[in-house]
């Protein structure tokens, strides 16, 4: 019992920091979008291809989160956009604690769009808030369809579900009918967006549903 109380008092204790990151960046009219992902489905690409697309249409800033080093805040600092690097030192995923300071750091009054880059992992970073105002997970076509049977608490908690890397789909046994199944079956009121940052394909829906997300009143 003592350990449950310990778990519920560490959860509580960051939901309200996660609040305070929330009022913070309502406060700015800033959206923040947590991209959650395993190592290498794409979450750098996309946030680097978000950039490019959105130019002149959304001020974006980033919040890139790893165990270690800044080799993904220097790829996305090559765009112009402010970027914050959080290392955990080993942690699994980033929280409202580590968010706050960056926040605190960023021109959050030039910013529309705030994309976090949570660290790689499909576990950890489910369930924790940070401040966001919606939950994305990217799942990469190589990964196989069955990623949302495997990690259902990941799949339950987004809003959205980028399906990335889909020009391999030809040369893969990847089953995206199966695929969407199963996360109707999970999450019925999650969008499902196909999208490849190789070639383009599908982003025009992306960066549509985030300027609608940003044309609602926090934005």
């Amino acid at each position: 019992m003592a350990k449950v109380t310990i778990i519920e008092q560490v959860t509580k204790a960051n939901d309200q920091i996660a609040a305070q990151n929330q009022a913070l960046l309502d406060q700015t009219k800033t959206v923040a979008v947590n991209l959650m992902a395993s190592p290498g489905a794409g979450k750098t690409s996309l946030l680097m291809r978000t950039v490019e697309a959105l130019r002149g249409k959304l001020s974006i800033g980033a919040i890139e989160g790893d165990t270690a080093s800044q080799v993904d805040a220097d790829k996305v600092a090559t765009t112009g956009v402010p970027v914050i690097q959080i290392n955990t030192g080993g942690g699994c995923r980033l929280d409202a604690n580590m968010v706050r300071p960056a926040l605190e750091e960023l021109p959050l009054d030039e910013i529309d769009l705030l994309l976090i880059e949570n660290v790689g992992n499909l576990v950890c970073p489910a369930g924790l808030a940070l401040g966001e105002h919606v939950n994305v997970v990217i799942a990469s076509t190589p990964e196989g369809d069955d990623k949302p049977y495997k990690y259902p608490g990941m799949f339950l908690a987004v809003d959205t579900v980028v399906v990335n890397k889909i020009d391999l789909l030809p040369y893969l046994d990847f089953d995206m009918a199966a695929f969407e199944g199963l996360i109707a079956g999970l999450n019925p009121e999650a969008r499902i967006l196909p999208v490849s940052c190789a070639t383009g394909e599908g982003l025009d829906a992306w960066t549509e549903w985030l300027i609608e997300l940003c044309s609602k009143p926090a934005c």
